[in-house]
């Protein structure tokens, strides 16, 4: 067997070897439930927003503040605490609700956290290099009425090859001269596990 035939069944054998292993990638209908480890996953998360969706738009105090104050009440968004087991990015449920308070046109939201900073850097930054018919103001920003803030809790029961996961996502909106609580919205999401 000469050099090329013996580097053309190697190339061939090795083809073969990686077609064999393969990964294959299957698109999914984001909608769809698809279990595979029983850990927190991307049907938890939007059985969590739907519920906080409806229950926080359906409440009295956004009808209650607007009334009172003639204006549509302004929300920012804090701090969601992850304590549970698992880790749990609160971030894709939270930005369902703050996409349905935008688009639904009864809340104002305003940034916060490293957006926030960021805004405010870009401010800063037109200071100096902005034209003054351009140059955006400090001081004027909106200031929030409203603080949402929460926290996701997990309870785990095991024994051998089953076990039981309890999730309860809590979120509660205050308001921020009084500190009175004003709508608290917790969905509860138990799975039952066996391996």
């Amino acid at each position: 067997m000469n050099k090329r035939m013996i580097a053309a069944a190697f190339m061939l054998a090795t083809v073969g070897t990686f077609t064999s292993c393969s990964r294959k990638v299957t698109r999914l209908d984001p909608n769809a439930t698809v279990d595979i480890s029983g850990s927190w996953n991307n049907t938890d998360s939007r059985l969590v927003s739907d519920e906080m969706i409806t229950d926080a738009l359906s409440r009295n105090w956004i009808t209650d503040y607007t009334q009172q104050a003639g204006k549509k009440p302004v929300v920012i968004v804090g701090m969601v605490l992850n304590k549970s087991h698992e880790h749990i990015e609160a971030e894709t449920f939270m930005k369902d609700l703050e996409r349905a308070f935008v688009n639904g046109g009864r809340v104002t939201l305003v940034q916060s956290g490293k957006k926030r900073e960021e805004l405010r850097a870009e401010r800063a930054d037109q200071q100096t290099n902005a034209s003054v018919s351009t140059m955006k103001k400090f001081g004027l920003e909106s200031g929030a009425d409203y603080i949402l803030q929460g926290s996701i809790n997990s309870i785990v029961d095991a024994y051998k090859r089953q076990k039981t996961v309890t999730y309860q996502v809590n979120l509660e909106l205050t308001n921020l001269q009084t500190n009175e609580v004003v709508w608290i919205g917790d969905k509860k999401i138990a799975k039952y596990v066996k391996n």
